[in-house]
């Protein structure tokens, strides 16, 4: 691999982990338990990536505010039943496994719980490639600059030789906002359209593509 970027930072739902599907029916699951009509797929897939609660206040907007706590905790109980059937998308462990021996600089900025993200990077055996990672909970949410901030600041790295891949728009917003260049991948929760309008440096359709991707310009 080429090494224009030194340190490159991966979301986590929809990049990495095919989870996309298992989230909205959760969501969707969480609003039907306290009486509310849930959101439509659409709305659903727009909040994958942002912390929970902040999630659930744009899936869900006319709920009273004391309640999204309640709905977080069903909805927690929803992906927590299903997150072990889940796995990496096809090719991702070996594409980790490439960038770490080419001595690529390697994070997670992710909308999950610390909990939720720890879990995840043992289940995946991915956790000894990554060098730092930001939760939902210690950081400001998506769209906010704060993770990508806080992972340069602690891996020495500037904006410039950072990297963000993303499947939504908080994830390429934040990279803007942090003045970092972003990669859209198009197999997670956002459509191309959506992302492309957000100006990333490209977009890619596939792990396969991804992995090329980084091989020419990474």
């Amino acid at each position: 691999m080429t090494k224009k970027f030194e340190l490159i930072v991966f979301d986590w739902d929809g990049t990495l982990l095919d989870s996309t599907a298992v989230i909205v029916a959760s969501v969707q699951a969480a609003a039907r338990e306290v009486g509310i009509d849930p959101p439509s797929d659409e709305r659903a897939r727009h909040i994958i990536g942002l912390g929970l609660v902040d999630a659930l206040r744009h899936a869900l907007p006319d709920l009273e505010p004391d309640r999204y706590e309640e709905v977080a905790e069903r909805y927690r109980r929803h992906y927590l039943s299903q997150d072990q059937t889940l796995s990496l998308f096809s090719g991702v462990g070996e594409l980790v496994r490439e960038l770490a021996a080419a001595d690529h600089l390697l994070g997670v900025a992710t909308g999950k719980s610390r909990q939720g993200l720890g879990r995840a990077l043992a289940q995946s055996g991915l956790e000894p490639y990554f060098h730092a990672t930001r939760c939902a909970g210690e950081c400001h949410s998506k769209p906010h600059p704060q993770m990508l901030e806080e992972l340069m600041a602690e891996l020495g790295v500037g904006p410039e030789a950072t990297l963000m891949i993303g499947d939504t728009t908080h994830d390429l917003q934040m990279a803007r906002n942090a003045g970092v260049p972003a990669l859209a991948v198009t197999y997670g929760a956002h459509g191309r359209d959506q992302l492309a309008a957000a100006d990333p440096i490209d977009c890619v359709a596939s792990v396969a593509e991804l992995t090329a991707w980084l091989r020419a310009n990474g």
